[in-house]
């Protein structure tokens, strides 16, 4: 089966384009954005998804303001053929330069929720650390992911308000990653297995002139199933941008202390410290200013998680206050917060995600939901 890209040299396989170079139902190929105030008073996230042994593209977009409740839109198609095609109903997301720019469209549905967003990197593409996890005999996760920081341009509208988004008073992440990851609900799960542990935190952040990014998957007595950490220049605009960064440092080393809101799962506080190559430690302090549920694009989502059949075009949408969910439910666990930060000397802002999944013998969580009490 062709597409348009098979006229070009870029196959890795013996296959056409279309046809994914693993059997496994579990590949996927996905791009992901967020974008914040600077002051903190709203986020955005956007999602989009193929899974090409599914037949499936899903998306999403969910918006909140600080105070305010969370708003989200969720779509779901059969997949095109053509990969370049990524609208899904309303919804689609244009590649205007590669690895540049962005554009992210939606348009009037029954969710109330529009926009039309630019997205304009000012940093080059910044690979991550290849990321292979293993539970037992199955292989949960091998994914090669890159992102890039920048800023948007554009406006966000839906029933509690409008946001003119302006580039000079926002940020912005992009994240792009394919490969293998469980999702959804297996079509042949096969035997049970015995139910396992997984911690996370995800940090990209912006300084005046540089970005720092810092990533740990662990297991449940701490042990390191992935973690990186690097810096990279910051530039003051998308033409300064090179097509490969000579700039950027790896850490030798990336630890965290996290402070939960008592009884939860949710950081109240963070102390992140980057070790360099020659042994130096960064300590980077966190401080949450706004809460967004990554449930709002479909991640444990109890009724638009990601990669589920849910027809040849649906579209749905849910809205909820942040602040008033209950955070022993798994549903709920998963989240991103805006937060300042500094090292003492500087400044800075960005995101912190989180989720804990089981036990964790650090921060003493024995069982699979519930919180530290303090």
């Amino acid at each position: 089966m062709l597409n348009k890209f098979d006229d070009y040299p870029i196959h890795q396989t013996a296959e056409a384009l279309a046809m994914p170079g693993t059997s496994d139902p579990n590949f996927y190929d996905r791009t992901w954005f967020n974008g914040y105030a600077k002051d903190g008073s709203w986020y955005f996230g956007i999602g989009m998804a193929v899974y090409p042994h599914l037949g499936i593209l899903d998306c999403a977009f969910s918006v909140v303001e600080k105070g305010g409740r969370q708003h989200c839109f969720f779509g779901s198609c059969r997949a095109p053929l053509e990969r370049s095609d990524t609208r899904c109903g309303p919804f689609r997301i244009e590649v205007v330069e590669p690895m540049r720019i962005n554009r992210v469209v939606l348009e009037d549905n029954q969710t109330g929720i529009t926009c039309d967003l630019t997205f304009s990197t000012l940093t080059a593409g910044i690979e991550e650390a290849r990321q292979t996890i293993w539970s037992g005999t199955r292989r949960v996760m091998d994914a090669t992911r890159f992102d890039q920081f920048g800023h948007w341009a554009g406006e966000v509208r839906y029933p509690d308000g409008n946001i003119r988004v302006e580039p000079t008073l926002c940020h912005g992440t992009k994240d792009r990653s394919w490969g293998v990851r469980n999702f959804g609900k297996s079509a042949n799960a096969g035997a049970p297995q015995p139910p396992s542990s997984f911690f996370f935190i995800w940090a990209p952040l912006f300084w005046d002139d540089h970005i720092s990014h810092a990533l740990s998957f662990e297991g449940a007595q701490g042990q390191a199933l992935a973690r990186e950490a690097l810096t990279a220049p910051l530039y003051k605009t998308t033409a300064e941008v090179p097509d490969q960064e000579p700039g950027i440092k790896h850490m030798a080393n990336v630890a965290h202390r996290l402070q939960y809101q008592p009884g939860t799962r949710r950081i109240e506080r963070a102390e992140v410290d980057l070790t360099d190559l020659q042994g130096r430690v960064r300590t980077i302090a966190f401080e949450p200013i706004l809460r967004f549920h990554m449930k709002g694009l479909g991640y444990f989502h109890p009724t638009w998680c990601q990669g589920v059949w849910q027809g040849e075009l649906e579209i749905g949408g849910e809205v909820f206050d942040p602040l008033k969910l209950d955070l022993s439910d798994g549903h709920n666990l998963h989240m991103q917060q805006v937060v300042r930060v500094s090292d003492g000397t500087r400044k800075g802002m960005g995101v912190l995600e989180h989720l804990c999944i089981g036990p964790y013998a650090p921060y003493g969580f024995t069982d699979f939901f519930s919180g530290v009490s303090l």
